[in-house]
């Protein structure tokens, strides 16, 4: 590997606006114990997420199913690569006990990538939406999902037709940077696969994010907001790309405050029902929050067109 290879140059020192405290808290310490008993990955820890010691405080955590390991490699991502255990049958249990333990009202669900089954874990989270309506009723769902790719449509058909509240998946990046920063993917693809979830069920919120500062520019960033509306997403998210690691890719620009209140009013004008865009926003920070206002602006631009979402 060359010396010029970006991976293994040094991470920069991060601005003022982005600096957090390190988690120290009594709920930090419950709601890791708690996800530590019923054997529990959860995104937050994997992939080092600035925000863990605020969200765990709250007890606010995202679960990661299908295990701590991804098939893929994307050059942002901190979780760990390789040959994933096989899928855990008491995990969608353990999920639902871990949403009434921590007393959620909002619970998000996301995934590694498992290119090595037949669907992709599909219907793992089919049996966890299934779960957490069993046990959690009063909860409000919001899945994470990969990609699906070379998968077949039923495999997200099946997601769509269990009903989560809000389904979500991420573009990441814009298309220029898919081959080195999300090489596993297709831009194109995911884009398809959040207009399918909008064509087979209209009244599931869509939503999708977008890191920013990995060389991308301007334009680029807002021909991506066009294309997420012409699939009819509701809801986007935009954060920093923090790097993890030396061996990660490296941050081209620590995009400002100022900057991200360009693009949230720029985005807000195209659309989206809601738009999260800040240094520190992730795709599931305040999502329980978020998601009541969402409703309330899909309430405000088209009153009556409720569908009934679990409450």
């Amino acid at each position: 590997m060359s010396e010029a290879d970006p991976i293994l140059a040094p991470r920069q020192r991060k601005p003022d606006w982005i600096r957090v405290k390190a988690p120290t808290s009594v709920g930090f310490a419950e709601t890791r114990k708690l996800m530590r008993r019923l054997n529990l990955a959860t995104v937050c820890e994997e992939a080092a997420c600035p925000n863990i010691g605020e969200c765990w405080t709250k007890k606010h955590a995202t679960v990661m199913i299908l295990g701590d390991t991804c098939t893929r490699a994307c050059a942002f991502c901190n979780v760990k690569t390789g040959m994933p255990r096989a899928v855990d049958p008491l995990e969608p249990e353990h999920v639902a006990v871990a949403a009434a333990e921590l007393g959620l009202s909002h619970i998000v669900v996301t995934s590694v990538d498992r290119d090595d089954l037949a669907d992709g874990g599909a219907s793992q989270f089919v049996r966890v939406i299934e779960a957490l309506r069993r046990n959690a009723p009063a909860t409000t769902i919001e899945i994470l999902t990969p990609d699906f790719r070379n998968k077949p449509q039923s495999a997200v058909e099946a997601i769509v037709a269990a009903r989560p509240d809000v389904y979500n998946h991420n573009l990441e990046t814009v298309p220029r940077l898919y081959p080195t920063i999300r090489p596993g993917a297709r831009y194109y693809a995911s884009l398809r696969l959040l207009e399918s979830v909008k064509r087979h069920d209209p009244t599931i919120f869509t939503k999708s994010g977008l890191m920013v500062g990995l060389g991308e520019e301007r334009l680029e960033v807002h021909q991506v907001m066009d294309d997420m509306r012409s699939a009819d997403v509701d809801f986007l998210t935009m954060g920093q790309y923090l790097q993890p690691t030396p061996r990660h890719a490296t941050v081209e620009e620590f995009v400002t405050p100022q900057a991200f209140g360009a693009y949230a009013s720029i985005a807000r004008a195209k659309g989206f029902l809601l738009v999260a865009a800040s240094p520190l926003t992730r795709s599931s920070y305040h999502a329980g929050d978020d998601f009541a206002k969402m409703k309330a602006a899909r309430e405000a631009r088209h009153p009556g067109e409720g569908r009934g979402l679990v409450e």
